[in-house]
């Protein structure tokens, strides 16, 4: 191999985290969140308001005091995880006191969603309607907030603050890296090693962010648009209907979108592999967060040129090495060191970010060679 030149790999950087082990534990989990969030709202109204003589305002107080039993626990779950002391799950290289971005936009969501309740609720003769109003407040905020993160991306936008384990300065993320970061490494347990083996794969493969910028597009834009289609039906139909259908199509939404996703994920993630086994996998700034890196073309990309031909001459490749080798200076890193980079940008904290990469320590807690060889991919 030439010297200077960015070593290929055969195969993107595995993820050590499968879904696969984990099944009984999610199917519980969903299942305790389902019954909390959609049967128990729903048992309770139909039940108290037609079979019984309690006030109206009484049985939207007990509606709404029983409300969210599962979220909270999540919530203050999190928020130990990340605080307690030498936590192996908060944000990479972050200090102790700092969140991760998905609990900061479930504290405002939680704040929201308190106000309508509370409004709701209240009044003699409660505001039915607002209450059908909390999943597709849901959708909204976390459409609007996750969109707005990759228009900022793509109209080329800095991190203004750290986005977990993107420091502030960095290109911006996109939304869905930073939610999976945080949901896996805390509520799914992957901690810290997780979210070195998800950043190093996201700054290594510009396939990777593609599809993740596709798939936030899809997701935060579904979520907008249903939320919309949904606000109009609740302040359409009857206030009966509008409470059951403002508590059940929004999981309706939610499971047609995870149907399309597994699959769509899926092929993505054989094509990024194919991708990388041709030398076609890695393009622009090798170990940075290249937003204009060329890529492969994504299943996506490749649906999009069936529908509309005159796109097809617009897809990039990245060349292989046989065209030409990559050059990195010396303050880009790479595999060949033994120590791969999870900074991203050259902003006054990449130094120190680098430093702890390089010898696998985040806030004292020492990581070992776990995040060198992952020996557990991804499962979806």
């Amino acid at each position: 191999m030439e010297e200077g030149t960015v070593p290929t790999a055969s195969e993107p950087p595995p993820l050590p985290y499968s879904l696969h082990t984990r099944k009984k534990s999610i199917a519980f989990f969903w299942t305790i969140f389902v019954v909390d969030t959609l049967a128990q709202p729903l048992i309770l109204y139909w039940c108290l308001w037609y079979l019984t003589d309690l006030s109206h305002n009484v049985v939207f107080s007990i509606v709404t005091a029983s409300l969210g039993g599962v979220s909270v626990f999540e919530y203050f779950y999190r928020l130990h995880h990340l605080f307690r002391k030498n936590s192996r799950a908060r944000p990479l290289n972050s200090r102790v006191s700092w969140l991760d971005f998905f609990q900061i936009n479930f504290t405002i969501l939680w704040l929201i969603l308190a106000v309508e309740l509370v409004v709701g609720s209240v009044p003699e003769e409660p505001y039915v309607r607002l209450i059908a109003m909390v999943l597709p407040t849901v959708m909204f905020y976390f459409g609007i907030v996750y969109l707005s993160l990759d228009i900022f991306r793509m109209m080329g936008f800095k991190a203004p603050f750290r986005i977990s384990s993107t420091p502030k300065g960095s290109v911006m993320p996109t939304a869905l890296y930073a939610l999976i970061e945080d949901v896996v490494a805390v509520d799914g347990g992957g901690g810290q090693i997780y979210r070195y083996a998800l950043r190093t794969r996201y700054l290594s493969s510009p396939y990777f962010r593609r599809m993740l910028f596709e798939m936030n597009c899809f997701w935060s834009g579904g979520s907008i648009i249903f939320a919309a289609a949904i606000t109009a039906v609740i302040f359409t139909v009857q206030e009966n209907v509008a409470f059951t259908l403002g508590w059940t199509l929004p999981f309706a939404w939610a499971i047609v979108w995870t149907l399309i996703t597994i699959p769509w994920v899926q092929s993505d993630l054989r094509r990024e592999k194919k991708a990388w086994a041709e030398n076609r996998g890695q393009g622009g700034i090798p170990w940075v967060d290249d937003i204009s890196a060329p890529t492969a073309r994504t299943r996506f990309a490749s649906v999009q040129a069936n529908v509309w031909p005159w796109t097809r001459d617009k897809q990039s490749q990245p060349p292989t090495p046989s065209d030409h080798a990559e050059k990195i200076s010396g303050d880009v890193p790479g595999p060949s060191n033994g120590a791969q980079d999870v900074s991203n940008d050259a902003s006054s904290s990449a130094p120190h970010e680098a430093s702890h990469v390089a010898d696998g320590t985040y806030d004292g807690a020492t990581l070992g060679t776990h995040y060198a060889e992952p020996t557990e991919k991804l499962s979806v």
